[in-house]
């Protein structure tokens, strides 16, 4: 399309942090080192997860790069970059997190495909842009309608990017109209990120960000957009991120069986201990993050020493030295929580971290219970193992 491209190869790909742990090199994905993530409540671009499925597109001129708006609505037209920087500018600090965050703790359970990833597959920032809920006003769509005169039920977004599953075709997802044109649902065409531009590797110059839901959902450089009467056929909505039992194995898998997962659930992650690490005995620090989709709270975070059977509330903060109440109006509803703790350690102790959500939404108990071929949603309750020793801390 005029202005951006999608290469077919990585020769120019961007420069990237030195600390992330690559988990692919091409495409390239890869999370920044898990204490990082408790080093601020907003993470910083450089050490947010990068999620990719084929080159960065290339951006080469900016004036002409537009986005078409079509599908089932009567006056389908493209919007360039001034058409959508007119529109009024909203900031939502939200946490994405990858479907696949902590399949490394479930591919130990039984083999899984996909990405590696170990607890990292997350950040919170602060988007900006326009409302995707005012776009669609400029195309006679009002606000909170769940169907267009043509029958137009569902968004989908399509990426510049080219990537293998789409057999060299771009990356798609859709999320119903009913929420796109929801303006409390704080769906976003985002152009800056953390207070900048954003960065080729997470969408620049236009990208899609869906608050609360998985992050498969919020398109990257985006192409563009189409009211459509079925939700997107994607390869990724309708033959990956799906939720699926642990009697689920790729010989007898129905994809058709399956919703495209959206909301993600409750999760947690100790992060300022690795998952053994050697400390001295006495008080150990214990911080991790928590958060929920579908804009729920984190109503409380326990930790445990004896395998569950005791448990400790750690305290939890979003903005630092402001109170944190799930679910109210001066809190962040769309971000995570950072959570912290400290315990006294005198033997060889495993340390259990467990979120409870607004809607009383509690992590499981076990790996196993929740394991499924493709190695998404692992929100078991999270274990690190803490020996006595020389501590590395």
């Amino acid at each position: 399309m005029p202005g951006i491209i999608g290469p077919s190869e990585y020769s120019e790909e961007p420069t990237r942090h030195p600390s992330l742990k690559v988990n692919a090199k091409e495409p390239f994905n890869a999370e920044p080192p898990r204490s990082a993530l408790v080093s601020s409540y907003v993470t910083p671009v450089d050490l947010f997860y990068k999620r990719n499925h084929g080159p960065i597109p290339i951006v080469h001129d900016l004036q002409s790069y537009s986005v078409a708006v079509t599908g089932l609505i009567d006056n389908p037209r493209k919007l360039f970059m001034k058409d959508i920087r007119s529109l009024p500018k909203y900031n939502v600090t939200a946490t994405l997190q990858c479907a696949g965050n902590r399949r490394t703790a479930m591919s130990k359970v039984r083999t899984v495909r996909g990405v590696g990833w170990d607890v990292s597959a997350i950040g919170n920032a602060v988007w900006a842009g326009a409302k995707l809920a005012d776009v669609l006003e400029l195309f006679g769509i009002a606000k909170l309608t769940s169907s267009t005169s043509l029958g137009g039920k569902h968004v989908e977004f399509v990426s510049v990017d080219r990537c293998k599953e789409e057999n060299g075709g771009p990356y798609k997802a859709s999320i119903p109209l009913s929420q796109a044109t929801n303006p409390e649902a704080d769906v976003l065409l985002a152009y800056e990120m953390n207070g900048e531009t954003l960065n080729r590797d997470h969408g620049f110059p236009l990208r899609v960000v869906v608050p609360g839901v998985i992050g498969a959902r919020s398109v990257k450089w985006l192409d563009s957009i189409n009211v459509i009467a079925e939700e997107c056929q994607g390869f990724f909505m309708q033959k990956d991120y799906k939720m699926f039992p642990p009697s689920v194995n790729w010989d007898n898998i129905d994809w058709s069986s399956r919703r495209p997962q959206m909301d993600f659930p409750v999760q947690s992650a100790i992060c300022s201990l690795e998952d053994v690490q050697m400390v001295k005995p006495g008080k150990v620090n214990i911080k991790g993050y928590a958060v929920s989709g579908g804009g729920r709270g984190i109503e409380r975070v326990d930790i445990s020493l004896d395998g569950g059977i005791n448990w400790t509330e750690a305290s939890r903060t979003q903005t630092p030295g402001k109170h944190y109440i799930s679910e109210h109006e001066s809190s962040d509803k769309w971000a995570w929580v950072l959570f912290e703790a400290t315990v006294d350690v005198s033997q060889t102790t495993e340390v259990i971290a467990k979120a409870v959500d607004s809607a009383a939404n509690v992590q499981p108990e076990n790996v196993e219970s929740v394991w499924n071929l493709r190695g998404v949603l692992n929100t078991s309750w999270h274990r690190v193992l803490l020996r006595l020793g020389h501590s590395n801390l």
